[in-house]
């Protein structure tokens, strides 16, 4: 399965709040990052529908819009949290996501996005 997520991607870990409940500090999604997670819908709905629940591989391709220095590792977690929101895995626990190889940033500053390539091992 090929997905494109046409939008420029980010991360969840440097996208957070630090908010107070009942005398509590909690970290939560900033509102970017819902903003992401929420824009990403418009490019999965148009696929035809699967869940993945057998082992698979995610290839993500991440076309950044700058040359600055991000994490691979938090690129995937964010993509990941996607797919499982909107279904595509059943869950991101090792079990299903058994491998990401091919994974990869580059530099697109016309055209930023994920290019997602799911396959059954």
């Amino acid at each position: 399965m090929h997905i494109t997520l046409g939008i420029a991607p980010i991360t969840k870990k440097n996208h957070i709040q630090i908010i107070k409940v009942k005398e509590r500090l909690m970290v939560i999604p900033s509102k970017e990052y819902k903003k992401y997670e929420k824009d990403c819908a418009a490019f999965i709905d148009a696929l035809p529908f699967t869940t993945f629940d057998c082992p698979v591989n995610v290839e993500c391709v991440y076309y950044m819009p700058t040359r600055r220095r991000v994490d691979l590792v938090n690129l995937q977690e964010a993509t990941l949290d996607v797919l499982v929101k909107y279904g595509i895995l059943l869950d991101d626990n090792s079990n299903i996501v058994a491998s990401m190889d091919g994974s990869r940033v580059l530099y697109s500053k016309e055209n930023p996005r994920t290019e997602i390539e799911i396959t059954e091992l």
